[in-house]
């Protein structure tokens, strides 16, 4: 794994990739580029910029002024490694830059929501998602800045070595489970200061293997229907339904890595009906079968 440093990084979009990803222990961190300076803080890297040629994986951190693409070597280096199938990541306006090399061109990506309508100008070929947390479109992922970095580095923790090692990572850096990229960045609505719906949301995680709704997620509650959606979607960010199936996916997950039950029996576990809805709902969330899954993540 590659983390290029380039002119005007951002020390702190660069130091949320080189901690949480230079911690775990799977990946072999490099630092590669050029000194750069931010906010007072000196980076400087562990190898020139041809290391990267050598990456499974390469991130981008963001950089000062944006709208200035930067040198012709960067781009070309970063073309170069995508094209050759090396995973490829833009934390925040690092998303400019892998937008200037031309691997944008027709894929999905995001940045901070301050620079999300530059973006798009500046590179109109480009699908530009607004207010989302991160976007992963086959080998390309692209995230918000500052927190949504450290959401988008535990999402590919957890894509390489499993939900468990996430959640150690989380940990490790008193951060939640990653939250799903379509999250908002923002709310234009305060969130309430306590969280009336925990009990509500302990209960159906205990309760997965049921046939939870709406209804009887807002009876438990003692709200209306209407009024309990809106209090859900102001305290996750998210409707009550697409919680829930986030939830179920994220069981079954650390089923098949940890255990040797049967699709159908994980399935039932995790309430999601039948071995084959569950196999169509799995690689619909995770983009694979809970099968490749299996065998990518046992420990």
């Amino acid at each position: 794994m590659a983390i290029v440093t380039m002119p005007g990084t951002i020390a702190l979009d660069y130091s949320i990739a080189a901690n949480v990803l230079g911690d775990q222990a799977g990946y072999r961190v490099l630092v590669c580029g050029e000194p750069a300076a931010s906010a007072g803080v000196q980076i400087v890297p562990s190898h020139d910029l041809a290391a990267i040629a050598e990456a499974d994986t390469v991130v981008v951190p963001g950089f000062e002024d944006p709208h200035i693409p930067p040198p012709d070597h960067y781009l070309d280096a970063i073309a170069r490694s995508f094209d050759r199938g090396a995973t490829t990541i833009g934390i925040c306006t690092g998303t400019f830059a892998l937008a200037a090399s031309g691997i944008t061109n027709r894929r999905q990506v995001t940045a901070h929501w301050q620079y999300t309508a530059q973006l798009q100008e500046l590179y109109p070929d480009t699908k530009v998602l607004e207010n989302v947390l991160f976007v992963e479109d086959g080998h390309l992922l692209t995230s918000a800045g500052a927190g949504a970095g450290i959401d988008l580095c535990l999402h590919l923790i957890r894509s390489d070595f499993g939900v468990d090692a996430e959640l150690a990572a989380g940990k490790s850096f008193v951060a939640a489970p990653a939250r799903p990229g379509a999250h908002p960045q923002y709310v234009d609505a305060l969130t309430p200061p306590r969280s009336d719906l925990a009990e509500t949301r302990y209960w159906a995680m205990e309760n997965l293997s049921l046939p939870i709704t709406v209804d009887q997620l807002a009876r438990r509650s003692a709200m209306a229907r209407r009024t309990f959606i809106r209090r859900f979607r102001e305290e996750t960010g998210m409707a009550p339904m697409r919680w829930l199936t986030l939830q179920r996916v994220l069981l079954a997950r650390r089923l098949l890595e940890k255990s040797d039950w049967s699709i159908d029996r994980i399935a039932d576990q995790s309430g999601m009906g039948t071995g084959a809805n569950f196999r169509a709902l799995f690689r619909k969330e995770t983009g694979s079968s809970p099968s490749e899954y299996r065998r990518l993540h046992r420990s």
